[in-house]
């Protein structure tokens, strides 16, 4: 695999040093081309203590010390942001976030997502925001750059749960294996800059930089596209598709990266680590449907997506989530915003999963049976 990817990365330095030679020659005014991924396959590696240092400051960001729900207000045209649902759009929109008690930062704001990007799924868009270079010491978002918002889709009350059930996704991942994203749960207050009034107050969750879960890891962000199952690292893989099957998401890709992130660590390992729970049985928003493809009815109807195993592979690698299985429960019920009857489904489809994983037996009956590989989607 190492050999294969150094192949690619060389054969990408050749390709790419082409286009630029013939600009040179002809004086080509024409904008560069986008960088190719392997090109990252190729750069070296800083030494042990950069990498160190990296790692240190990624899993210090103050954003992810605190578990309690981040009140904070973000001012802008909500008007004109909400009517930007082009996936490729690049258009910002400029902004005022205000933590309770905090300065007031200034920021840009921009759409992002794709089937949340339909009006007839979601009246308020996903958002990202970028922050300002300087000026944002002392306050939770030290070190951002940028950052995913995830929203609350409708103004129904009923969609500040299924915020909730996804920031909990995040969180029994992050029980089980550091190589999962992190997240903090906020309290949003949206303002009209034209009026100045309250447009309304919804839970959302920031979700960890990219670059930063890849540096916790001890690597970097690659983002290789056309990634095989036989490039990966095994038990890294086994874990993520174990932590997809256990919150029944399959809206995912790693051979299009979609809502999968590859890390790269200095051995030249490939590490996947998904995120995007959104569209999972364990969420269950009344816009998850499952992929027609996949042949399932529903997304409560769990699917391993992954590479066969023997009984002993996936029972070690099920151990992290047995171990930590009265945490996840834990958490669960200590999570006080989150209705009765969304606690009781959570809590009845997470048990689902551990019955399955439960025993040599369960886990040749779910896994090992029948494993057939899915063909790449």
């Amino acid at each position: 695999m190492t050999h294969r990817l150094r192949t690619f990365a060389l054969a990408a330095l050749v390709c790419a040093a082409v286009p630029s030679l013939l600009a040179q020659q002809k004086g080509a005014t024409t904008p560069p081309p986008k960088k190719n991924p392997l090109l990252k396959l190729a750069e070296p590696w800083p030494e042990d203590d950069v990498l160190l240092a990296r790692r240190t400051e990624a899993t210090s960001r103050k954003l992810f010390q605190v578990v309690e729900p981040l009140e904070f207000t973000l001012t802008s045209d909500f008007s004109a942001l909400n009517k930007e649902r082009n996936p490729e759009s690049t258009k910002r929109f400029p902004g005022t976030l205000a933590v309770a008690g905090g300065k007031e930062l200034p920021v840009q704001l921009g759409s992002r997502g794709h089937l949340r990007l339909n009006t007839r799924t979601c009246e308020f868009v996903p958002i990202r925001v970028e922050f300002p270079k300087e000026g944002i010491e002392d306050t939770p978002f030290e070190g951002q750059t940028n950052l995913k918002l995830g929203t609350h889709c409708q103004n129904d009350k009923e969609f500040d749960q299924y915020v909730l059930r996804e920031y909990l996704a995040y969180r029994v991942s992050n029980l089980v294996t550091p190589r999962s994203f992190r997240a903090r749960l906020a309290r949003a207050t949206y303002v009209d800059v034209k009026s100045k009034k309250t447009i309304s107050t919804h839970n959302a969750l920031f979700l960890e930089h990219d670059n930063d879960v890849a540096r916790r890891l001890g690597g970097r962000d690659v983002s290789l596209p056309r990634i095989e199952f036989k490039d990966l690292d095994p038990d890294a893989l086994t874990t993520m598709m174990l932590l997809n099957y256990m919150i029944g998401n399959t809206d995912y890709s790693i051979y299009a990266l979609h809502n999968v992130k590859i890390v790269q660590d200095k051995k030249r390992t490939l590490i996947p680590v998904p995120y995007d729970n959104d569209m999972s049985g364990w969420v269950k928003p009344p816009y998850a449907i499952p992929d027609p493809r996949l042949r399932i009815r529903s997304v409560t109807d769990r699917l391993y997506r992954g590479p066969c195993r023997t009984v002993e592979e996936f029972s070690t690698a099920a151990e992290p989530f047995r171990a930590k299985k009265a945490d996840m429960f834990a958490l669960i019920d200590g999570q006080k915003e989150l209705g009765g009857s969304h606690k009781s489904e959570v809590k009845d489809f997470l048990e689902s999963f551990f019955k399955a994983i439960e025993s040599p037996e369960s886990i040749k009956k779910t896994f090992v049976n029948g494993c057939k590989p899915l063909p790449t989607m």
